[in-house]
């Protein structure tokens, strides 16, 4: 099915209370979009197909039918200033998009002929002029999935394939770029030191230098490896987060790494008991490569009955007698070096084909000493069809200042909206939920693409919505805050 989009201007948020606000419909265009079809609906290679532009426009990756995607930029008047079509053959998938100062680039994944491959494209921000397709990695059809990471600012990315060993892997291969698509350095990183059980990521700086994430050591551990593209030597910071506590066996159960543009890095891990499953506490770490290269470890937040005790207070209904499916979401930074780490509950309601669920935001603070500050959690309930896997539930989140802009599809109080949270990072108040008076649709179809939500600037948010009349048309709303 082919929705077709209405761009539609500017909306005024009103009172704390739910309260639709005044829209004034500024600029309408179509817009074609065709729902994408995954095999793995819950774990998204793109996942934010709206990018903003210095000059207040913004960059649109389009599914418009099963074989393009396109390309489009709009000025800040909401006027299409091009569109470049992306076709797509058999085997194909988009499984990057990232933007620099003077183009955009999109990687795409190729499985044919028992070759898999990552390519990329750039498109000119000036007239949307592509390249043409750049290999970036080559791997065998048996081998596991190559990947690719964007810098923070675009000007980098690196493309690697894994090498294994009955299975294990051993080693990756990578490739540096930069945003020209011009090869900076090859790569090895070696695990044989890893044994059988560990999580490897891979992160590049804008500078090039790579930064290898580890969940290692049996679970225990997260390190980073540093690797720097004008020199041999590589850097490593590890720290203990697991072990054995009280005579429990306490293991990384999810982590997170977020690398930040003057690299330094966070890494947020949640603990649980080996045995039982049991949560145990969440840790944070900052590796600081850019200024005296060491590492500050804050203090373990407990998870145990205490912090239950908090959620089902807050959460209300028939409490629940253990924590579950609550995973790391985010790890955001003011410019003050507070931070906030974001956890969200997940899960299905039964079994593959099931509908999927979000619930409750766990947020923790932390102040610019890593001393943790304030926690709290916001209760919502969200349903998705098994098509959309969380692809419209869930949340966004921006940071402006010392506050955290949350942006959410609920239906409270019988409004099914697009609702906004607000978050104090100093004292951790969040403000009740306001409706943006979309009147988004409350069936079982599309109705809102979390994937096109982006902030242009405090003020200014674009989101994709249907309303609530019938209708298969969508809209590419401009919000204006207050």
């Amino acid at each position: 099915m082919r929705f077709t989009f209405l761009l539609v201007a500017s909306f005024t948020l009103a009172s704390l209370a739910y309260q639709p606000a005044s829209a004034q419909r500024v600029k309408s265009a179509a817009f074609n979009y065709l729902p994408e079809t995954r095999t793995d609906r819950y774990n998204q290679r793109v996942n934010r197909k709206t990018l903003p532009l210095p000059d207040g426009g913004f960059l649109i990756l389009a599914h418009q039918t099963a074989d393009q995607y396109a390309v489009e930029r709009y000025d800040a008047d909401l006027k299409r200033r091009w569109s470049t079509a992306l076709p797509l053959g058999a085997g194909e998938v988009v499984d990057g998009f990232g933007q620099s100062s003077e183009q955009a680039t999109v990687v795409v994944y190729q499985n044919t002929a028992g070759t898999q491959r990552l390519v990329a494209y750039t498109l000119s921000l000036a007239d949307g002029r592509k390249s043409p397709a750049q290999k970036l990695v080559e791997a065998n059809a048996r081998d596991r999935r190559p990947g690719v990471a964007f810098s923070p600012d675009g000007s980098r990315l690196v493309a690697w394939r894994y090498l294994t060993q009955s299975n294990q892997i051993k080693a990756i291969s990578a490739s540096v770029y930069d945003e020209k698509l011009q090869k900076l350095k090859d790569r090895s990183y070696d695990f044989h030191d890893q044994g059988d059980f560990f999580s490897v990521t891979v992160h590049v700086g804008n500078d090039g230098t790579q930064f290898v994430t580890l969940a290692g050591d049996q679970m225990k551990k997260l390190s980073v490896r540093r690797y720097r593209n004008d020199s041999p030597d590589v850097k490593v910071m590890s720290v203990s987060v697991g072990g054995t506590f009280g005579g429990k066996v306490v293991n990384i159960f999810d982590s997170r790494f977020v690398l930040r543009p003057d690299n330094t890095l966070y890494a947020a891990a949640i603990c649980n008991e080996r045995a039982t499953g049991l949560y145990h506490s969440l840790k944070l770490v900052k590796f600081d490569f850019a200024g005296e290269s060491d590492m500050k470890f804050a203090p373990e937040v407990l998870l145990a009955a205490d912090y239950l005790a908090e959620v089902n207070k807050a959460v209300g209904g028939t409490p629940a007698k253990r924590l579950e499916d609550v995973y790391l979401t985010d790890v955001l930074l003011t410019d003050d070096k507070q931070v906030v780490v974001l956890a969200e509950k997940k899960y299905e309601e039964g079994g593959e084909g099931s509908p999927g669920h979000t619930r409750e935001l766990h947020l923790f603070g932390y102040n610019e000493f890593l001393t943790p500050s304030w926690r709290s959690i916001v209760a919502k309930d969200q349903v998705a069809p098994a098509a959309d896997g969380y692809s419209s539930i869930g949340y966004r989140a921006a940071i402006f200042g010392s506050e955290v802009q949350l942006l959410t599809w609920e239906k409270i109080k019988g409004k099914s909206d697009l609702y906004l949270r607000r978050l104090n990072v100093p004292t951790g108040v969040v403000s009740e939920p306001k409706g943006l008076g979309l009147n988004v649709a409350a069936d079982q179809n599309l109705a809102y693409v979390k994937d096109f939500t982006a902030w242009l600037d405090p003020k200014t948010i674009i989101g994709v919505s249907r309303p609530s009349k019938k209708s298969a048309a969508l809209m590419l709303n401009k919000i204006a805050l207050k």
